[in-house]
Order: structure tokens, then C-alpha cells, then sequence
């Protein structure tokens, strides 16, 4: 291809958009006989693999919108900023990606005044401060008092009269820990983030509601959200003999597989797992992952649709919209199984918890 673009072929930009060649080439050549969302699928896959557009696929940029994410190392962030960004450019905006729970990297609030120093459009959230009950709206009512139009994702904040988009965190847990009992698991227990932050506490209310109406008693580990923070957690629930987990994320469900294989269990014939996102390659996992499927695609398009009316001058209601989640049924989660106690004892003789994993607490 032309140009100082890497050398990448139209079956490689056809693979990466989920199309076929021949689509590639029209939107290429400006055929027509593409619909909007193919163009759009194309025009991504071309700036991800690093291939510089066409001319014709230039597009003046209307503005910058601010995206502020925690980090990038849980993948359905990197996911939702892909959809995001696909959602602004079709609206002509140009988002500026930042990150600010990476080591060293600045604040949420330094990545505030530096967007508003670029004369930003509006700025996206994604579970950012405003999922954290010990903080203070006032960050968010200082931008609204501005006016600047400000959208927050997965979470929400009292005080704060902008549109909030959210996954429903509780009927997530419902869903996980009902099919956990309906394979005859009575011993389920949850892990996930610490309490403070409004999607584990929503999680917590849906997996308690849920245990409740089907009479079995909670085990619950809160700690660290990430691959080690499940570790541990599911750690100290296998030593309650526990036969069926329920994670606050994919990240966490992949430590809560690790920590059962090194009690010598099988997942999922001897303890079954369920996460929570479906990230991206998720299902790829060994065994593929049981999950509850955020619906990051349709979040984000309503996301941006809020922040273009706001934009634009338009009224858009201050209230928060809750998107159902979808549970995905892969090969982590399976009948309960009876040798539990038996094997995790043979593997884990002679080491203490601490020895097998730090707490890493909340």
C-alpha cells in the first residue's frame, strides 16, 4: 500500500473489520453499495493497524470530546474507547484518550484541567471518580456550572444533574448466581472490588437478593479489582469450600481460575466460575469463560448520542440509563461436582494462605 503506512493487505483490514474484501475495496475506492456501519467498521480497522486513510476517508475534525478511563490493561476498556471513538467520529469528533490509574500518570482532576486547557467539546467518564462513593461531586458540578457537557459511565454520583450510562451491575450477579444454583450449587460465592465504588455495592445487592430467594448463605471476598486480586479472594473462598464463584470482572475470574488450579481443581468439574465484561478474546480463555456480556457497543453509542445533544444545545434528561447485561455460557461453568475438599486439601497441605498469595485487601 501506499505511502510510509505499514504494508498491511485488504484481507488484513478485512479480518480486523469483520468484512469481507470486497467491502474493504469499495470503501477504499469510494464505491458505493457499503452501508454506514461497514464504512465505519473499515475506517477503524485502518487507524488500529496504523494504515494512514485515503484522502477521501479524511474528515475534518469537528472538535475534541475528552475520554478519561482508569487504564488500559483490563481489555473492555480498550473496548469501550474503540467504540467510543467510533461513535464521536461519526460525529465528526476527535477524542483524547487518557488514562489516569497507570503508575505515575496524573490524576483524573489533572486530566480535567489539561482537556479543558484544549478547549474540549465535552468530556466522556468511564468509571472514573464518579463511581467512588468517598468522593465529592464537585469536580463534576464545577464542569457542568461551566458549561461544559460531561457523560459518565458505570457508576453514578448523587448531585450531579448530568446523563449517566450504566450496565445493570445487580441483575448481572442475579443472573450468574442463578445459573450457578441451577447446576446445584449451594456453596456460590462472589468476589469483587472493594465497597466503596457504586457497582460493587450494586453487584453485592444483586448476589445477596439472589441467594436469599434461593436460601443459601454468602460468601463474599472483597479485594484488589485484577488478575491477583482474584487470586486471593478466591483463595480464601476455596478454603470455605466453596463450588461456585461469581467475579466482579473477567480479570478477576482468570486469578479465580488460577488459585483453583493450584488447589488441584478442575474447572469446571470441580468448581465452576463466572465472570463479568466478556473482554475481548475472553472466550478464548482455558476453559472458555462463563461471563455476563456488558453491552459496551450499544453503552457507548448511547454515550455519545448524550453528549452530541448536549453539544449541540439540545436538552438531555439527567438521569441514569441502565443497560441489562446478557449471560454468555462457555466452558468455565458445569454441574456441581463432589471431590472438592478432598483435593484442595492434598494440594494445599503444608502452605499457609499467605504463602500461596499476599492479601492484597481493599
Amino acid at each position: 500500500m501506499p505511502g510510509d503506512s505499514p504494508r498491511i493487505t485488504l484481507a488484513d483490514i478485512a479480518k480486523h473489520a469483520g468484512v469481507s474484501e470486497a467491502s474493504v475495496s469499495r470503501v477504499l475506492n469510494g464505491k458505493s453499495g457499503v452501508s454506514e456501519e461497514t464504512r465505519q467498521a473499515v475506517v477503524v480497522a485502518l487507524d488500529i493497524l496504523g494504515y494512514q486513510r485515503p484522502e477521501r476517508l479524511r474528515r475534518r475534525s469537528a472538535g475534541l470530546v475528552g475520554l478519561i478511563t482508569p487504564e488500559l490493561e483490563n481489555p473492555i476498556f480498550p473496548l469501550f474507547a474503540q467504540m467510543i471513538e467510533a461513535a464521536l467520529f461519526q460525529h465528526g469528533y476527535t477524542p483524547v484518550l487518557c488514562t489516569h490509574q497507570t503508575a505515575g500518570g496524573a490524576s483524573e482532576e489533572d486530566y480535567v484541567e489539561t482537556l479543558l486547557d484544549r478547549s474540549v467539546a465535552g468530556i466522556i467518564f468511564l468509571s472514573g471518580n464518579h463511581a467512588d462513593t468517598r468522593r465529592d461531586p464537585e469536580q463534576y458540578q464545577r464542569l457542568l456550572a461551566r458549561p461544559l457537557p460531561v457523560v459518565l459511565i458505570n457508576g453514578y454520583m448523587p448531585g450531579v444533574d448530568a446523563p449517566f450510562i450504566s450496565v445493570d451491575e445487580g441483575g448481572a450477579a442475579m443472573m450468574a448466581v442463578a445459573h450457578l444454583a441451577s447446576l446445584g450449587h449451594q456453596r456460590i460465592g462472589l468476589i469483587s472490588g472493594p465497597e466503596r465504588y457504586v457497582p460493587v455495592q450494586r453487584k453485592l445487592d444483586g448476589y445477596r437478593a439472589q441467594m436469599a430467594a434461593a436460601g443459601l448463605a454468602e460468601e463474599v471476598e472483597l479485594t484488589r479489582f485484577g488478575v491477583e486480586g482474584g487470586y486471593a479472594a478466591a483463595d480464601r473462598l476455596i478454603q470455605r469450600d466453596v463450588t461456585g464463584i461469581v467475579c466482579g470482572s473477567d480479570m478477576m475470574a482468570l486469578g479465580a481460575i488460577r488459585a483453583a488450579r493450584f488447589h488441584g481443581l478442575a474447572v469446571p468439574d470441580d468448581i465452576s466460575v463466572v465472570g463479568f465484561d466478556d473482554s475481548p478474546l475472553i472466550a478464548f480463555t482455558d476453559p472458555p469463560l462463563t461471563t455476563v456480556r456488558q453491552p459496551v457497543r450499544a453503552m457507548a453509542a448511547a454515550a455519545v448520542g448524550a453528549l452530541i445533544e448536549e453539544i449541540d444545545g439540545q436538552t438531555v434528561p439527567t438521569s441514569e440509563y441502565v443497560f441489562r447485561g446478557e449471560l454468555v455460557v462457555r466452558g468455565s461453568t458445569g454441574p456441581v461436582g463432589t471431590r472438592l475438599p478432598t483435593v484442595r486439601a492434598a494440594a494445599g497441605a503444608g502452605l499457609t494462605v499467605a504463602q500461596r498469595a499476599p492479601d492484597l485487601g481493599a
